[in-house]
């Protein structure tokens, strides 16, 4: 009859111990944590200075969610290179495996650094390349070192509570 009672008070002294304790997820809408510099993000960057439109990417994809249409022309006078005139992926099927940032030969795609882009409708999940902009997005540095140096380092969630 002694030990009636005695788990009962081990339980909520765990429990109240735990209760004043400050969580480490209530912070994160004001406080974000820097993501690794090699992440793989929920988008593609494209850089259209590159880019010669020769659709390796998109042969590449598994998922076949690269779309290109390009028309010759010479850009910057290289006849090698064809006018882009449609990139879109459709990142609501993408599995961001990165084979077609692998695949381009001239470096024109990056995958980016962004992960939490969420969307209402599905129609928006599409991204032209007008919002895949290397001058409007932030490139990772998967598959590109030369990047990663210049990206900040991982705060990780042991630094933020030392603090």
């Amino acid at each position: 009859m002694n030990n009636y009672g005695k788990g009962i008070i081990k339980g909520m002294r765990v429990t109240l111990k735990n209760l004043f304790r400050p969580s480490p997820t209530t912070q994160y809408p004001e406080q974000k944590l820097t993501t690794s510099r090699r992440i793989r993000g929920t988008e593609l960057v494209w850089d259209g200075e590159k880019c010669t439109g020769c659709a390796t990417c998109a042969r590449s994809c598994p998922q076949g969610v690269i779309q290109i249409q390009t028309r010759p022309g010479a850009v910057n006078n290289d006849p090698s290179r064809y006018v882009v005139d449609k990139f879109e992926v459709d990142s609501g099927y993408c599995i961001h495996c990165g084979l077609c940032v692998e695949a381009c030969p001239y470096n024109a795609l990056f995958l980016g650094y962004i992960f939490e882009r969420s969307k209402y409708r599905r129609g928006e999940l599409v991204m032209s390349k007008e919002d895949m902009s290397i001058a409007k997005e932030t490139p990772s540095g998967y598959y590109h070192p030369e990047l990663a140096e210049k990206l900040p380092p991982q705060t990780l969630l042991v630094d933020r509570e030392k603090k």
